[in-house]
């Protein structure tokens, strides 16, 4: 066998190789200010939601900050460096709950297609109410008793900071981004997030908040080493 019959498929096998290669993003994410502090809410409208906290108020969420300033649920992504790729859709669903009449958690990340298990563990009446700016994605508005412990849902279109909230108690309210790629984290909180199994390439990655302005950086990643990644996020200034 000549020798250039064997390096055709040891070439085949390089080249493969270096498609798998990937890495990953690492970092975490601070708020730049003073923190206000999170309102406690009122449930008593509906009394099975107000005895469901009889340890304390639960409180609102648009801000959580540590005492260092460590910024939970903010959402990480890759904007651009992704064009022209194509990613299955994963089987597992990604659930979000009705529990102790508050969307638990805060803000999920889906992909393009991906069922949602929206769950209700309260034992009274929700209503599900999602709110899409994209016409390519189905607004919706269920009812979900007491006895109604499940509905699926999907989103076909990317979509940022896409609503969901219950009309029968106002104060619940969460945040679905659809994405057409897996490449995306949101921050626990100590305000870190990982973003693994990347391709090798240059990327636009990107902090999304639900009420503070974003930031983005430029970043490279190779050869399976985690790049660092930190954020930090403020408020716009005052308008004059």
């Amino acid at each position: 066998m000549s020798l250039t019959k064997i390096s055709i498929p040891f070439s085949i096998f390089f080249i493969l190789l270096a498609s798998l290669s990937a890495g990953g993003i690492k970092g975490n994410v601070k708020f730049d200010g003073k923190a206000p502090k999170m309102k406690p809410i009122k449930m008593s409208a509906d009394p099975i939601c107000d005895g469901k906290h009889s340890d304390g108020p639960a409180r609102s969420e648009w801000l959580l900050s540590g005492s260092k300033g460590e910024l939970k649920n903010v959402f990480v992504y890759i904007e651009k460096g992704l064009e022209g790729k194509s990613f299955k859709t994963p089987e597992k669903p990604v659930t979000i709950d009705q529990k102790g009449c508050v969307y638990v958690p805060h803000v999920i990340g889906v992909q393009v297609g991906q069922k949602i298990e929206i769950l209700n563990s309260d034992g009274t009446l929700h209503n599900v109410h999602a709110m899409p700016k994209n016409r390519n994605n189905d607004a919706f508005n269920e009812a979900m008793p007491g006895a109604r412990k499940k509905i699926t849902k999907q989103f076909d279109d990317e979509e940022l900071k896409l609503r969901i909230k219950c009309d029968v108690h106002p104060w619940m309210g969460a945040f679905i981004h659809v994405m057409n790629h897996p490449f995306f984290s949101i921050t626990d909180s100590k305000g870190n997030f990982e973003i693994k199994g990347l391709p090798n390439g240059t990327y636009t990655v990107t902090a999304l908040h639900e009420r503070l302005p974003p930031k983005s950086m430029v970043v490279t990643v190779s050869d399976d080493e985690d790049i660092k990644a930190d954020f930090v996020l403020k408020r716009p200034p005052k308008k004059k």
